[in-house]
C-alpha cells in the first residue's frame, strides 16, 4: 500500500497566505476600506440589497473573513474551502468589472489601463484558491 502524498510546502504557504489575505480583506471592508469597496459594488447588487452597496460591502467582508479563517482552521476540508473560495472570487468578478467600466477610482486604481489590469488578478485566485488546496498526485 503506497503511503497518502503529502503536501507540498509551497501549496501550503498558498493556501495560509491565501486564508490570512481574506481575513485582512475582510476586516478592512468593514473598517478603513469600506469606502473604497463601495466603488466595486456593481449596479445589480445594489438592487438586490435592500441597504445598497454598504450591505454589499459589510456582507462581502464577512464572507471573506469566514472564509479566510476557513483556510486556516479547517485543513481537513481544504479542498471544500477552496472550492467555495474559487465561486467567491468569480461570485465577485463583476465588481472589478464594474469598477473598470464605470470609471470609478479606488485602491489607487486611478486610471482606466490599472482597472483593467486589475482584472486579470481574479482568475489568479481563483487558480491558487484551487491549487493551494489540492493534494499533489
Amino acid at each position: 500500500m503506497t503511503p497518502p502524498k503529502k503536501r507540498s510546502v509551497a501549496r501550503t504557504l498558498g493556501r495560509v497566505g491565501l486564508g490570512l489575505a481574506l481575513v485582512f480583506a475582510g476586516v478592512s471592508h468593514l473598517t478603513f476600506a469600506r469606502d473604497d469597496f463601495k466603488a466595486q459594488v456593481p449596479g445589480f447588487a445594489k438592487e438586490l440589497a435592500p441597504k445598497g452597496e454598504d450591505q454589499v460591502v459589510l456582507a462581502s467582508g464577512v464572507a471573506e473573513i469566514a472564509l479566510g479563517l476557513s483556510f486556516l482552521v479547517l485543513p481537513k476540508q481544504k479542498e471544500a474551502v477552496g472550492n467555495v473560495a474559487a465561486v467567491f472570487f468569480s461570485a465577485i468578478f463583476p465588481g472589478n468589472v464594474s469598477q473598470w467600466v464605470n470609471r470609478r477610482s479606488a485602491f489607487g486604481l486611478d486610471t482606466d489601463g490599472k482597472r483593467f489590469a486589475r482584472l486579470f488578478f481574479q482568475p489568479g485566485l481563483v487558480a491558487l484558491a484551487l491549487w493551494s488546496t489540492r493534494t499533489p498526485r
